[in-house]
């Protein structure tokens, strides 16, 4: 088959920074090819490039004539006020009947397509890009990051719809067991240039770390064999009769030549300062109620947590983890019962948005350093360092501005400066993000030799996997501690999944028309007042403004990762602004909604 996309000698720089260096390679519709390298690699920009938003400075990519591309839209593609299903007739111009029936390999029901999409959740909306690319019925994919957000239940649609789906496909991300599970080749950029591997990602790490150890032989050899001649020359160089052999092993030693090796970021191992270890129980929990105002998003959660534990708190989203999470750290007050930490227990936590608060003026090393500095005992300069090295702060790094760092950098940097304050207990939402895989199984190791408590949320298995003692199940306003380990919940969830999907896709076989379903939901309504209606209008704009607000959230989130300057400060200072007026405007729709239901 021909090749539907090739790179030739490829080059793309920002400023004086090589992204890409003559980079080549070539896909064809059976490549489904997990894309991996550092933050900053190249990895977006070549995707970019492929789908021609953005364009190579020299080189050249070829696109076959028989080449169907599609690829998950980043920026919001919603129009405000409409519905699910009419976003997917705009957007695909295929028929009602026909994006139903897409829409429910991604579990979307009439209940989902009828609703404005800015009154679905953030997970929600994802599946509708997701139905929106394949709609367009491509037969080549471009996934940049398409797990970010995503709760693991949708991701198991994904990874199900992909594995089934005949076509070609580039997925970057940072989520080691989603590449697992759906890709067979891997393409690594680094260093410039695109190294093409015709075996799934296990294998080539195998593959690397093999020919890295032969390298490291052979630089060995050859340092020995040098040393060698140059020993001999140094001794008979002088020696007329040993001139010839001297001027021949001259010639030998200028053609010995060792191999460069690229040390990867999971060599740099990350090590957290240890603290101070007791016994004991370091939570408890006693009929907790959790929400915002009126807002009861979770209700008699009972909760005892021993020292030492590692609990993973999961869930769909908008089931109330990072509530949960807020909650014990005394970020927003409980709506009833108690909680109370261990005797002497100190609690760090760490939020996507904490890091527009960090001080501009100041560098890496010095913001690092008065972390360290208010941490109990003593913390090294060298242990500083280290631990700056471990989040990809090496060399000149630790003496640049906060003000010239990325968003992602900044994130990395107030993640470092959390574990070097020695806390008896850390609380981690989504500490992952901005991270590629090396580093988040670099921090995964340390979190697991740290020997304080942590309660943490993750969409990445691979790290949920190697961190998690414990698993709390936030669901349908509860919140309990799982009886068995993340692998089992992981197999339940998975179940779920199936069972819902042989009991029918109930979108396409429910769906007559979309007017038709439409039109019989008022029906089961009763009928309200004038009171009610202008409150029932109320909602309905609170319901946008929640859906605008989350769109805007994760639009922010995911651009600080490459943001620099005054614009990721303003970006940063944005995000925390609108975290404020989701809590604010969520809250006023469910005490809306409470009182149109009764309920107060």
């Amino acid at each position: 088959m021909p090749d539907l996309i090739t790179l030739s000698d490829v080059h793309k720089h920002y400023g004086a920074n090589a992204i890409l260096d003559g980079a080549s390679v070539a896909f064809s519709h059976e490549h489904r090819v997990a894309v991996i390298g550092r933050n900053g690699a190249g990895k977006s920009t070549m995707c970019r490039m492929i789908i021609g938003t953005e364009e190579a400075d020299a080189g050249t990519i070829s696109r076959h004539d028989d080449l169907r591309l599609s690829w998950l839209e980043q920026q919001s593609p919603f129009v405000a006020g409409e519905t699910g299903l009419a976003f997917l007739e705009r957007w695909s111009a295929r028929e009602d009947w026909a994006c139903a029936r897409l829409a429910a390999r991604f579990m979307l029901t009439n209940e989902h397509l009828d609703q404005g999409v800015d009154a679905l959740s953030g997970g929600l909306q994802t599946r509708l890009r997701l139905a929106a690319m394949m709609l367009r019925e491509p037969n080549f994919l471009i996934l940049d990051e398409p797990t970010n957000y995503l709760d693991l239940r949708t991701l198991i649609l994904l990874e199900e719809f992909l594995t089934s789906w005949r076509g070609g496909y580039l997925i970057v991300s940072h989520d080691r067991e989603f590449l697992k599970r759906t890709c067979h080749e891997t393409l690594e950029v680094a260093n410039g240039q695109a190294t093409f591997f015709p075996g799934p990602l296990e294998d080539y790490l195998a593959h690397k770390e093999l020919r890295q150890k032969e390298a490291e032989h052979h630089n060995l050899a050859v340092d020995l064999r040098r040393k060698q001649l140059q020993e001999f020359i140094a001794k008979n160089k002088a020696k007329a009769s040993k001139a010839t052999q001297a001027a021949s092993k001259s010639k030998m030693l200028e053609r010995l030549h060792t191999i460069e090796i690229e040390h990867s970021a999971a060599e740099a191992v990350i090590r957290i300062p240890s603290i101070e270890v007791r016994k004991g129980p370091a939570l408890r929990v006693k009929n907790l109620s959790i929400g915002y105002g009126q807002r009861l998003v979770a209700a008699g959660i009972d909760l005892e947590i021993d020292r030492g534990s590692r609990v993973a708190v999961v869930g769909d989203n908008g089931q109330g983890k990072s509530t949960l999470l807020k909650s014990i750290a005394g970020s927003i007050p409980p709506l009833g019962g108690i909680f109370s930490w261990g005797h002497a227990m100190r609690v760090g936590a760490y939020a996507q948005h904490v890091y527009a608060a960090i001080d501009e003026r100041t560098t890496v090393q010095k913001h690092l350093e008065k972390c360290a500095a208010a941490a109990p005992g003593h913390v090294t300069s060298q242990q500083i360092l280290d631990l700056a090295g471990g989040f990809l702060f090496r060399g000149s790094d630790v003496d640049k501005k906060v003000a010239v760092l990325s968003g992602g950098e900044r994130a990395r940097l107030c993640l470092a400066g959390l574990l070097l304050g020695r806390h008896e207990t850390l609380l981690l939402d989504e500490p992952t993000n901005h991270l590629d895989f090396e580093t988040v199984e670099a921090l995964a190791e340390a979190l697991a030799d740290y020997q304080g408590t942590i309660f943490f949320t993750s969409h990445d298995r691979t790290f949920v996997s190697l961190v998690a003692t414990q698993i709390i199940d936030v669901r349908d306003q509860s919140a309990k501690l799982y009886p068995d380990d993340y692998a089992s919940y992981v197999w339940r969830i998975e179940k779920e999944v199936h069972d819902e999907q042989e009991s029918g896709a109930p979108a396409a076989k429910a769906r007559g028309g979309a007017k038709a379903a439409a039109g019989a939901a008022p029906s089961a309504r009763p009928k309200a007042g004038p009171a009610d209606h202008e409150k029932r209008k109320r909602c309905q704009a609170l319901e946008k403004e929640v859906g605008r607000l989350e769109q805007e959230r994760d639009r922010l989130s995911t651009s600080l990762g490459s943001e620099r300057g005054e614009q990721a400060r303003q970006s940063g200072q944005r995000l925390s602004q609108v975290t404020r007026d989701l809590a604010q405007a969520e809250t006023a729709w469910f005490a809306l909604q409470a009182e149109l239901e009764g309920r107060t």
